[in-house]
């Protein structure tokens, strides 16, 4: 069995179980409670709550826990919404290639009266901080671009784009799911004022994230009924969850560059290997992207099956974001970089880890350009391509 689908989540780090078994079993009380084992969950929930702090330069007070990514998404865009709403400013700038958590929160605030700009993404899946700044006006509350793509893995130039929203005076969002424990962050140095996180995608529980909100920015609660998490959120809080993933960041931290390196060399020798397939093209920058993301596009022949029949040989992968796989509809994302709709429709998303070892890497290499060709065999797309009915794009 091979996992090349870390974007969708990762395997949990046995530091991370181990701390979360052992306060499940142990120091079960509710951090809330004034007797001793309450007292001391909300000692190990104040302690997460620093530890994830240092990882990314933020004050401990500055980082709200919440269920993931998307509950951060869609709190950091509805404050600052509500916060531009309050001073005439009803204008949010984003990208068309979001997380859905993101887009789907924009089209409802759309719909509320706010005025919506997706900038362009282009080829190289990278947006242009000029643009971003073109299209800052007196009444923007809100830039909210994604730290590094969930899909095809191209890293953002998060810290020029902050520094622009600051120098107007206008709140940064990032979405930081994918990048966070697989690339540098540090709020402060990149001028981020609310970042979004999830557990799951470095080596943490699912149903635990984290939000960073900038001190002196008012969060408007999404959920009511409780004085938890400073008032910001109410609903007792997941110690053992929070803890783990406080757990699992740390060590991610720790080794990243470390990782980073090696799983980058492994991400190349893979791109250089599926790119020998004919008619096959590399979805984003080869360079600034996340060190464990390989998106390929190859023409002729459709995602669904590709990732079936390199399932029934072992190896796990996607052909996108896991929160769409349902959907067969092509990958928004790839849309947004130019992709026709044909083409889109035949992707492939592996994701590696610093685990994945080189004759993981050689297997998938072999079993893709087995796959592609089979499919291809007796594709009528690809018949009408190789017979001259039709043009290659690719």
């Amino acid at each position: 069995m091979i996992y090349a689908d870390n974007a969708a989540t990762t395997k949990m780090s046995k530091e991370a179980v181990k701390v979360m078994v052992s306060l499940m079993e142990e120091t079960y009380g509710n951090p809330s409670s004034l007797y001793s084992i309450g007292q001391k969950a909300k000692e190990v929930l104040e302690q997460a709550r620093a530890d994830v702090a240092s990882v990314i330069g933020a004050e401990p007070r500055e980082i709200l826990f919440t269920s993931g990514g998307s509950e951060a998404d869609n709190q950091a865009i509805r404050s600052a919404a509500a916060l531009g709403a309050a001073k005439g400013k009803k204008h949010i700038i984003s990208s068309s290639f979001e997380h859905h958590a993101v887009l789907h929160t924009l089209e409802k605030l759309r719909k509320e009266g706010y005025e919506i700009t997706l900038l362009p993404v282009h080829e190289n899946g990278i947006i242009i901080p000029q643009e971003v700044e073109d299209a800052i006006r007196e009444d923007t509350c809100l830039v909210t671009i994604m730290f590094a793509n969930n899909e095809i893995g191209t890293i953002q130039p998060i810290r020029e784009i902050g520094a622009i929203c600051r120098s107007k005076g206008v709140l940064f969002h990032t979405d930081a799911v994918q990048a966070i424990g697989h690339v540098p962050i540090d709020v402060e140095k990149d001028n981020i004022d609310m970042l979004s996180a999830s557990a799951h995608k470095f080596h943490g529980p699912k149903g635990t994230g984290f939000l960073y909100a900038k001190k002196g920015i008012r969060l408007s609660n999404l959920i009511e009924g409780g004085a938890q998490e400073r008032g910001r959120r109410a609903g007792t809080e997941n110690v053992p969850g929070i803890a783990a993933m406080a757990a699992a960041l740390k060590e991610t931290a720790a080794g990243m560059e470390e990782a980073a390196v090696k799983t980058a060399a492994k991400r190349d020798r893979l791109i250089k290997g599926l790119s020998e397939i004919p008619h096959a093209a590399l979805n984003g920058d080869a360079v600034k992207r996340l060190p464990g993301n390989v998106s390929f596009c190859f023409e002729g022949i459709e995602g669904e099956s590709l990732l079936l029949l390199l399932d029934d040989r072992g190896i796990m992968a996607s052909s996108g974001s896991a929160c769409t796989s349902g959907s067969l509809d092509p990958s928004h994302v790839l849309l947004a970089i130019g992709r026709v709709h044909d083409v889109a429709h035949g992707s492939l998303r592996l994701t590696i880890s610093e685990e994945t070892t080189d004759a993981e890497i050689e297997e998938i290499i072999a079993a893709v350009k087995e796959v592609v060709t089979y499919l291809r065999g007796f594709s009528p797309v690809w018949r009408d391509l190789t017979e001259g009915k039709a043009q290659f794009i690719l």
